[in-house]
């Protein structure tokens, strides 16, 4: 989805399994309706149905959690609060199928979420 996100960027519009491991991650914020969290590019990963579509539907989206929110990013991108776990996905040998094409790949696309993250860190010493 789209947003300011920092680790996720360059990463819009990738439909990548991932690794969950909970069940009662809920998203739930009673102060701030969710259309706007969405419509603020605030909601930079969600749950999404084989057609590629936001879902809350089990079990594409493990814990009901509305429009299929996965995880929440701050305003200037800094910050990415997330449910599904990435790093027990970024090497090839940790996923149990993969698309053909990625066969030949050296680490499955979530390892741009870290290269990300040090890529900014390098940019924004201190």
């Amino acid at each position: 989805l789209p947003s300011s996100s920092v680790l996720l960027n360059g990463m819009e519009g990738s439909k990548l399994g991932i690794w969950v491991a909970h069940g009662e991650g809920r998203l739930i914020c009673p102060d701030l309706p969710t259309e706007v969290l969405i419509g603020d590019k605030l909601v930079p990963i969600a749950y999404i149905d084989p057609d590629g579509h936001m879902t809350e539907e089990y079990p594409y989206n493990p814990n009901g959690s509305p429009y299929g929110i996965a995880g929440l990013c701050s305003p200037d991108g800094r910050h990415l609060a997330m449910m599904p776990h990435p790093e027990r996905c970024f090497r090839l040998w940790q996923w149990p199928w993969m698309p053909a094409s990625w066969q030949k790949l050296e680490a499955s696309p979530w390892l741009r979420m870290f290269q990300n993250a040090r890529t900014w860190c390098l940019e924004h010493k201190a």
